[in-house]
């Protein structure tokens, strides 16, 4: 089954850390550049990180700039998110994607409150 499976979304305090994971499966993973995205309660989705086939370059929009890090691993068919330093408005249902074949997975919620 072609998929995307997010993981390790949770509650988290203010300045904490925490490693959400993307689970590929039903293609070939290594070809392909893989984004997560991120949708708070009544806003629209934003890219928070994307990541090509090489793990280089990545690329991040300023709002995680510096505390977002984007990575893979291609033997595992697995894309990581690692988020540091989070704030309350980091809190929201996180998603990966891959454009080229249509796919978005279910999501992961994280919250950032104390």
């Amino acid at each position: 089954q072609v998929q995307l499976v997010e993981s390790g979304g949770e509650l988290v305090r203010p300045g904490g850390s925490l490693r959400i994971s993307c689970a590929a499966s039903g293609f070939d993973f290594r070809r392909y550049a893989i984004m997560w995205y991120r949708q708070a309660s009544g806003k629209e989705r934003e890219m928070v990180a994307q990541i090509s086939t090489t793990s280089t370059p990545t690329i991040y929009p300023d709002s995680v700039k510096g505390r977002f890090a984007i990575s893979r691993d291609n033997t595992k068919h697995i894309v990581y998110l690692q988020m540091n330093n989070l704030k309350p408005e980091d809190t929201a249902v996180y998603y990966c994607r891959q454009p080229m074949l249509n796919l978005w997975g279910r999501g992961t919620q994280v919250t950032v409150s104390s």
